[in-house]
């Protein structure tokens, strides 16, 4: 790990540049530019509260508010796994011809995902402030969250960076583990009310996705203490993934070129 922090620390800037060239890039022929950033987001919470929230009568309290907090979490959560697959490989002029860790390829992509929910979350702070919610001191604990999402992400999408060099049907089976996880995660409805017993149970701490937007919602729109104890967990379990993938890339990553 000593190195993975040595290399960090060496190609900060570069994955910082990155990052911020994707994002101009991103925009750079649109006529409403960045504000595509904004309309995107906003445009699906508007579509799934009106379905789970007029449609299907979801009398959660701060409904729109509770859809955002999902869908941010989900959106970072889901850009890192599904771009973490080919991401090597569609990176191949860069990886052939310059030598680089392949994990900062990871990590500039991780920038410019958070950056957009940074975005996303000063809409649904202002989302929250027109439907009254009360904002506590609680609210502080998002980062604690936030950085256990992030750490779990990050070691997820470097193992699946490494194998997606080599295993072409990788992309569709996370394709389908990730539709899965979207509709197991309480996005749009309320975990806590709609499941029972060891259902709920066996949910809120088997995926750590339905964890982190739970616990969201509740420094967010609730103003009570996050579950310190199964966030922990996950944070370790994160930890030990992200040393895996590092572990992974650091054995194999001079034979990506030749397989690419």
């Amino acid at each position: 790990m000593k190195k993975f922090i040595n290399n960090i620390a060496k190609y900060y800037k570069y994955a910082v540049y990155s990052a911020k060239a994707e994002l101009k890039s991103e925009v750079a022929d649109s006529y409403l530019n960045w504000l595509w950033w904004i309309i995107e987001p906003f445009c699906f919470m508007l579509i799934y509260t009106f379905v789970f929230g007029v449609v299907f009568k979801n009398n959660t309290p701060y409904f729109a508010s509770f859809v955002f907090i999902g869908l941010t979490a989900w959106d970072f959560f889901n850009r890192m796994i599904n771009g973490s697959v080919k991401l090597i490989i569609n990176n191949r002029d860069l990886v052939t011809k310059v030598y680089i860790p392949k994990y900062i390829l990871l990590l500039s992509k991780s920038f410019t995902y958070l950056f957009k929910m940074g975005i996303s979350l000063l809409i649904t702070f202002a989302l929250m402030l027109y439907q009254g919610v009360p904002f506590t001191w609680h609210m502080l604990f998002i980062i604690p969250i936030f950085i256990v999402l992030y750490i779990i992400s990050f070691g997820i999408g470097m193992i699946l960076m490494h194998f997606g060099v080599t295993l072409n049907d990788l992309g569709n089976l996370t394709n389908i583990a990730l539709r899965m996880v979207f509709y197991l995660s309480g996005i749009f409805y309320n975990i806590n009310e709609r499941l029972k017993g060891k259902l709920r149970f066996f949910l809120l701490r088997l995926n750590p996705i339905a964890l982190c937007m739970n616990e969201l919602r509740k420094v967010m729109l609730q103003g009570v203490m996050p579950n310190f104890e199964m966030l922990g967990i996950w944070l370790f379990i994160g930890i030990i993934l992200c040393v895996i993938g590092v572990s992974l890339i650091n054995d194999y990553e001079n034979s990506y070129a030749k397989v690419i």
